[in-house]
């Protein structure tokens, strides 16, 4: 299928095609390019214009340049531009303008992955739906996601990102949703913001990005949930409330299983509930925005409900997975609950409450009692209050039910001095460190969790404990797709 012809990417981005090339994707990376590609070289971290070649010669079907790179010859398939970001962004709000599709934009400081997935499952049995790979978020990732969309696309889901302040709002006005929602606003990139209202308005510029008559689907129940209020309101934008206290979608009760979360809502007066293949308090919630924003969208609630059912997480984002120890006696079993791709406060505390209802199964191992053991990993970007919030996590409900606690980093290690020291366990530097030593700590019949900012390389411990055995039938889902 062609996705862009050479002349329509020269049209939308004012470069010069060196050829009648088409192509039928677009890619940043050679590693995952797909014959027929277009290529971005942009100039990041390295200089992509050093892998045209190679892209070229893996299949590509043009390249997007500033200059004709070295070793490549002059007439080779390229679309010459004078800014590389600047023709991505420019062939996003091309492919956002020639569909007809209805988007919508989802951020905020916890549950934006997990959210946008929730939509693709929901919205792909009433349409042809087009999302975010992965995390693609960022200045590069949005006009990318925006790029890769087929003009005859019926929904859109767009994630956008931040670190500093400033960086949602022209995102979202290239993105130009019909919808867009916020999952909740929390401690993250504190460190770029004084304080979490000014998270809360950066989040709530993602409506500056709004079409008319648009629709903002609002977290009811964070702590600054007036701010993302007002925003809407001073946009004009129609507010639709989730959470305990929404007004809209609220939710009745959430009831964790071992293995599930069952969800009771309602939405004006009519009742609904749903199951997610997964355990945690935080899923329901993602669950409940996610339906409040395909309905927005247009999309039936009762078909969605049935839909959300199929959704499963990311792996490094709340996968769990059971691992058998011993290829023998395959009743010996040890449950791994992957949450390893980042971390906050708020994501956290959901990740051990869901810890704490874990059931681990006795008379398995070495030790006679299945243990619930967290392994947490450095919360990154929280500024000044950096040690007093993790030393607070020792404060929570949750880790009344946790037997032992594993931290890795410099501020996890002021967690580890807060805890009783029944609770405590390795206090490692790095995640190569307590790696080594990971399958020493762990027996038939645990659960244990793994926590941790991505920049900790906590994936280090969770493929530590991986070779400790063998899965069966993880939840798990391909990010590549």
């Amino acid at each position: 299928m062609t996705l862009w012809t050479a002349a329509e990417a020269a049209r939308a981005t004012g470069g010069r095609a060196t050829s009648d090339w088409v192509v039928s994707g677009v890619s940043i990376d050679t590693r995952t390019l797909e014959p027929g590609d277009l290529f971005v070289a942009l100039t990041a971290a390295r200089d992509a214009h050093d892998f045209v070649a190679q892209a070229l010669e893996n299949g590509a079907g043009a390249a997007l340049v500033s200059r004709v790179p070295e070793g490549v010859p002059e007439d080779a398939p390229l679309l010459i531009v004078e800014d590389v970001q600047a023709g991505l962004e420019a062939l996003g709000r091309a492919g956002r303008a020639r569909t007809q599709a209805r988007v919508v934009a989802v951020t905020g400081s916890v549950g934006k992955t997990t959210t946008k997935e929730m939509l693709r499952a929901i919205l792909a049995d009433q349409g042809r739906v087009h999302a975010s790979v992965a995390s693609y978020n960022n200045h590069w990732g949005v006009p990318l996601t925006l790029a890769r969309m087929p003009a005859d696309t019926e929904f859109a889901v767009i994630e956008i990102g931040m670190n500093h302040p400033g960086e949602i709002a022209p995102l979202a006005k290239m993105a130009r949703p019909h919808v867009a929602m916020v999952t909740t606003v929390a401690a993250a990139h504190l460190e770029a913001f004084e304080n979490i209202e000014g998270i809360a308005r950066e989040k709530a510029s993602i409506l500056e990005g709004l079409e008319p008559e648009g629709v903002a689907i609002l977290n009811a129940d964070c702590s600054t949930a007036d701010v993302l209020s007002r925003t809407a309101e001073a946009l004009g934008a129609r507010q639709v409330g989730f959470g305990e206290t929404g007004d809209a979608f609220v939710l009745d009760a959430v009831t964790l299983h071992p293995e599930a979360t069952v969800v009771q809502a309602h939405q004006q007066d009519e009742a609904f509930l749903f199951k997610l293949s997964v355990p945690g308090r935080h899923f329901a919630m993602n669950g409940l925005g996610a339906l409040a924003a395909a309905q927005a969208l247009g999309a039936d609630l009762a078909l969605s409900v049935q839909s959300l059912g199929r959704w499963t997480p990311y792996a490094g984002r709340g996968v769990r997975e059971t691992l058998v120890l011993d290829p023998v006696e395959t009743h010996r079993t040890l449950e791994l609950i992957d949450d390893s791709y980042n971390a906050n406060p708020t994501s956290m505390a959901a990740a051990l409450e869901v810890l704490a209802h874990a059931a681990p199964k006795d008379g398995m191992g070495r030790i006679r009692h299945g243990r619930r053991i967290a392994v947490m990993g450095d919360m990154k970007e929280l500024g000044p209050t950096e040690i007093a919030l993790h030393q607070g996590l020792a404060d929570l409900d949750a880790m009344q039910a946790i037997d032992v606690v594993h931290t890795v980093g410099p501020m996890m290690a002021h967690l580890h001095e807060a805890l009783p020291e029944a609770n405590r366990g390795i206090c490692a530097e790095t995640s190569a460190d307590l790696a080594q030593i990971m399958s020493k700590q762990l027996d038939s019949g645990d659960v244990v969790l793994v926590k941790g900012s991505l920049s900790m390389g906590l994936a280090r411990v969770v493929d530590a404990i991986r070779k400790m055995g063998h899965p069966v039938a993880p939840n798990t889902q391909d990010v590549s797709q």
